[in-house]
């Protein structure tokens, strides 16, 4: 019994803390948040000797991967804000923790404009985007995609190391 008890508790928590999916716009800032708590706290918690930590030669180092969410937040977002990318090359020049954490939390903060831009009214319309027309909601939804896919990423990487991601942190 004590059990299901918990079981119900717990989802309640998880519940009233749920981002708001109430329209396409809220639903798209309700992810971008999950994500970004995930890939900063994962920033924050490897250790600076595991920043150039690469499970195999041919793939990013755990920084890099870092430093690639960033640049990419930057690209997709001012294309969004019609402005031209304000920090392009991010993984060409930061290599250390603390530029990395800070460069990615100055990118989730960039683009946190783009998505405030973007509402029911206006998130179909076009931008050009990678060579083609696309809605400023498509671009979004593809820049959070990315986001978790780098995600995964970081979760073997930090698994490697002995490190509990925050995702699957219990409160």
């Amino acid at each position: 019994m004590k059990q299901i008890f918990f079981l119900f508790a717990g989802s309640s928590f998880l519940f009233a803390q749920a981002p708001d999916f109430s329209t396409n716009s809220s639903s798209a800032l309700g992810l971008q948040n999950t994500v970004r708590n995930y890939i900063v706290k994962s920033a924050e918690k490897m250790s600076d000797e595991n920043y150039d930590f690469k499970p195999t030669a041919d793939v990013r180092s755990f920084g890099a991967i870092v430093a690639h969410t960033a640049d990419a937040q930057y690209a997709f977002c001012s294309a969004v804000l019609g402005e031209k990318n304000p920090a392009p090359g991010i993984e060409k020049k930061l290599k250390s923790k603390s530029d990395l954490v800070t460069a990615v939390k100055a990118a989730f903060d960039y683009c946190d404009k783009a998505y405030a831009s973007v509402s029911e009214a206006n998130s179909s319309e076009k931008v050009k985007f990678f060579g083609s027309d696309r809605t400023k909601l498509s671009i979004l939804s593809f820049n959070t995609m990315h986001l978790f896919e780098h995600y995964g990423n970081l979760v073997t990487y930090m698994r490697l190391k002995g490190v509990v991601p925050s995702s699957s942190e219990h409160n």
